[in-house]
């Protein structure tokens, strides 16, 4: 099956719980819960001392609001892009959420997130 030929329903029945969960996790600074629905070569390029570093001294990464907006999709491939405008409950202003799902070994996984 190919991801891209869900509808955007679809895909959000899917999308909007994996971005919720990693709205809480990097809220709490929790690596391991954060990066549970990666993609295997995902999880081989993340550095886990950078992440954490990332946890650790970025206000935003801390702090997200935990409502979001779907703006969204983008279907290349194999994969589909879900944008999303996100929040912080602590710095002013919005920014563009990117989560990358497609299928690995028959389960939808994460390939790539992103806050812009």
């Amino acid at each position: 099956m190919n991801i891209i030929e869900k509808t955007d329903e679809e895909i959000l029945e899917i999308a909007n719980p994996f971005w919720s969960h990693l709205i809480k996790y990097s809220n709490e600074g929790n690596y391991g819960k954060f990066v549970r629905h990666f993609c295997y070569d995902l999880l081989l390029g993340l550095n886990e001392v950078e992440v954490g570093h990332q946890f650790a001294h970025s206000t935003l990464s801390r702090n997200l609001a935990e409502d979001f907006d779907f703006l969204g999709t983008i279907r290349r491939g194999e994969h589909v892009t879900v944008l999303y405008r996100q929040r912080s409950t602590k710095l002013d202003g919005e920014w563009l959420g990117r989560l990358v799902l497609g299928y690995e070994k028959g389960e939808v996984k994460i390939f790539a997130a992103s806050i812009f």
